[in-house]
């Protein structure tokens, strides 16, 4: 059945790319979380969606140009008295030790290159034996290509704004096992062929049931959704079919 992941944990309810987030998606029954993660001024790989603080947290400025201390101390859930910090990856890793969820990183380094990030992200997951869990995956796709290079154990999946002509053939070309398109660019037809090539098909960010719907009919192998328990519920549907 297609797999849930839950965008930047339960960011539906909870504040985005919190350890909060990633908990309650877990405990709502996703099977697996989508983290983006940048690097700070002294090289802390830190899960945060915007290059800049502003929009999330009650700071401004680059995340590049923070210290790491410095980013700790603002409050990443903005629109509540109640502090969460920004996580860093190791954290996320810790809390993954102890469940069984997948975990999709994107690599936010199609603005800024952030040199040695794709090193760094590896040898984390090297070293908490998540080879298997996690799915790497950028806009970047001068990146993906590198992280294959470095690390063929760990899957792939370049990121897409808009369509592609026979993503199938793009992603074995690449090396991918995966393509994380956007989903209102990726007719049907095109999904069905690339599932049947062998790749993995994970549109984003899929939150009205109507497009749930859609996805979970053709079987596609995941969707990336701010609500997992809505998908949740609505997947329920089709696992009762014969």
């Amino acid at each position: 059945m297609t797999q849930i992941f839950a965008h930047r944990g339960y960011s539906a309810s909870f504040a985005e790319n919190t350890l909060v987030a990633f908990l309650e998606a877990e405990k709502a029954g996703a099977d697996g979380v989508e983290l983006d993660v940048q690097l700070t001024k002294d090289g802390e790989l830190v899960v945060i969606h915007d290059e800049k603080v502003d929009r999330t947290t009650s700071g401004n400025g680059l995340v590049k140009e923070f210290l790491f201390k410095d980013l700790r101390k603002l409050n990443a859930n903005k629109k509540s008295t109640k502090k969460e910090p920004i996580p860093t990856l190791t954290e996320v890793f810790e809390w993954l030790t102890s469940n069984k969820l997948l975990c999709n990183i994107e690599l936010k380094n199609a603005f800024f290159p952030y040199e040695g990030m794709e090193e760094k992200v590896i040898h984390l997951i090297r070293k908490f034996d998540l080879m298997d869990r996690i799915i790497l995956s950028s806009f970047n796709h001068y990146s993906i290509v590198n992280c294959y290079r470095l690390a063929p154990e760990i899957e792939t999946a370049p990121l897409f704004l808009e369509g592609i002509y026979m993503p199938w053939i793009y992603s074995q070309a690449i090396r991918a096992k995966g393509i994380h398109p956007r989903y209102s660019t990726m007719p049907d037809d095109v999904m069905i062929n690339t599932l049947n090539n062998g790749i993995a098909v994970r549109p984003y960010t899929i939150n009205k049931e109507t497009d749930m719907h859609r996805l979970f009919k053709i079987n596609c192998t995941a969707i990336i959704t701010d609500d997992p328990i809505k998908a949740l519920k609505l997947r329920k549907q089709y696992e009762k079919r014969p």
